[in-house]
């Protein structure tokens, strides 16, 4: 069974074919889905999902875009939810995190809504769905003053370096699509760096289609390339590695008895 991390199910492109498209995820050997919240305005909608699919798991928790918009009453409104997690099918705070790609105007924004998330990742004793783009000091510097916190850094674009800071701090690493690109060198020898314990996979669908599928939209069945090209950098065995990632997440988000 193949286990998806990250995966959007409620982005506008999955409208047309939304819950055709879940159905035939199972056909594919895709057995659990985690399916994050990125802000005030969706996260009720994928509770909702999460509620109405077996296979689905969410993530409660506010995307650093939305730093600007997030309210204290929507803050309330989390913590709600999260005080009641497993009655939600939530199994991790997230995705919350740094992205400063479009540069840092909203940088103190940021940084106070996820030191937010990182305190109520502590009280809830929930994993973390890390969003880093472009801000690895600064995410790093932030999680190292919350000790005993459990996470993963989602869509990975860092360095082989940085791999093992990640882990030394007990943080798992998951890997997307570009892993898969022709160029992507850096992006693989990390990806070989990894510890096995710490290796998860996500599509962060509808986005990142990986090769060969580069360019359409993305869903969990595209997974199957991710593995293959891990497989490779690894040294590895394809079904060994399934296995592992399942294993993984399955221990991460503490879900048990689901599909195997």
């Amino acid at each position: 069974m193949i286990f998806d991390t990250h995966a959007h199910y409620d982005d506008e492109r999955f409208d047309p074919d939304r819950f055709e498209v879940l159905a035939a995820l199972p056909g594919a050997g895709i057995g659990h889905i985690v399916m994050p919240s990125t802000g005030p305005d969706n996260l009720e909608t994928v509770l909702s999902y999460a509620d109405q699919i077996d296979f689905l798991s969410a993530g409660a928790g506010f995307h650093p875009h939305s730093a600007k918009k997030v309210a204290s009453g929507d803050l309330d409104k989390l913590s709600e939810f999260l005080g009641n997690a497993q009655e939600n099918k939530i199994v991790a705070i997230g995705e919350c995190g740094l992205d400063y790609h479009y540069g840092q105007e909203d940088k103190a924004e940021q940084k106070e809504l996820f030191d937010v998330q990182l305190s109520l990742a502590g009280q809830m004793g929930l994993p973390l769905l890390v969003h880093d783009r472009e801000a690895h000091s600064d995410c790093l510097d932030m999680l190292r003053a919350h000790k005993g916190l459990k996470g993963v850094f989602h869509c990975y674009s860092g360095s082989a370096e940085m791999v093992r800071e990640i882990v030394d701090m007990g943080f798992y690493i998951s890997f997307t699509g570009p892993v898969t690109f022709k160029t992507a060198h850096k992006l693989r020898l990390a990806a070989a760096a990894v510890p096995d314990e710490f290796l998860m996979i996500e599509t962060d669908a509808p986005y990142l289609a990986p090769e060969p599928m580069r360019g359409k939209r993305c869903d969990s069945r595209m997974l199957v390339h991710i593995l293959r090209v891990l497989a490779e950098v690894r040294g590895t065995d394809y079904d060994m590695l399934e296995k592992l990632t399942w294993n993984n997440a399955m221990k991460f988000f503490g879900i048990k008895n689901n599909g195997e």
